[in-house]
């Protein structure tokens, strides 16, 4: 008499580990209490913008240092949950079988993403510093380079993560399509966006991606396939 036997399930068919829109929404929340806290911690001034004159920038930096340093200290936060999520993405499509390059450049941009985010809040917070704004050359140093890593930087990598993913969810049937389709819409916006190095109005493109991307990255993670078999499913519905 012979029993009955049953494939295996390997504990690695199915993706473990921390749930990507969970972590999306705790960098998303982490960020936006960083400009929240800005703007009550200011009174309501906006934040210095690199291409106004120099000593706009300054009386600020000068007149609010908490609100610059706690926004620094919540934006740094940012960059962990960042990180993470970049991990758990491209770790579930690896589960997927995905061994397209996409992957490999999503994890790329997204971790340069996260150390971007971090270089830009540090030096938010040394401008914070007493004495650091009071040099005017020094100071609109420092803010030109945390625009730059935190702003057109940050974004273009984000980019890489977007498009990433998103071409081989698309393809394979991962996520929605519209979520696929909107990934890559940003993520040609983001690359578009690093013109505001030598054209100012460009820069306007900086938030539309940041913010967009907040919508993409929470719906990645909740509709993101978990399984090779729940992404088969998908395609035949």
């Amino acid at each position: 008499m012979y029993e009955a036997t049953h494939p295996t399930r390997s504990p690695y068919d199915t993706h473990r580990g921390p749930h990507p829109g969970i972590i999306a929404i705790i960098y998303v929340c982490l960020f936006i209490v960083s400009l929240i806290l800005f703007g009550i911690l200011s009174q309501g001034s906006g934040f210095p913008r690199p291409f106004a004159p120099p000593e706009q920038a300054q009386q600020i930096f000068q007149q609010f240092p908490n609100a610059i340093r706690f926004n620094a200290l919540f934006q740094f936060g940012a960059a962990i949950p960042l990180g993470l999520f970049t991990a758990a993405v491209t770790s579930r499509l690896r589960i997927l079988g995905v061994t397209a390059t996409g992957v490999n450049i999503a994890l790329f941009g997204g971790i340069t993403a996260s150390l971007l985010i971090t270089f830009s809040s540090l030096c938010s917070w040394l401008l914070s510093q007493p004495g650091v704004a009071n040099d005017l050359p020094l100071m609109h140093a420092l803010q030109l380079f945390g625009f730059a890593t935190g702003g057109v930087a940050h974004i273009a990598a984000v980019g890489l993560l977007l498009a990433g993913i998103s071409v081989p969810c698309l393809l394979g049937g991962y996520a929605p399509k519209w979520v696929a389709w909107l990934g890559l819409i940003l993520a040609g916006i983001a690359e578009l966006s690093t013109l505001s190095l030598v054209i100012e109005q460009a820069s306007y493109l900086l938030p539309v991606v940041r913010f967009g991307a907040y919508l993409w990255m929470i719906s990645t993670g909740f509709t993101l396939a978990k399984s090779k078999t729940e992404s088969i499913h998908s395609k035949e519905k």
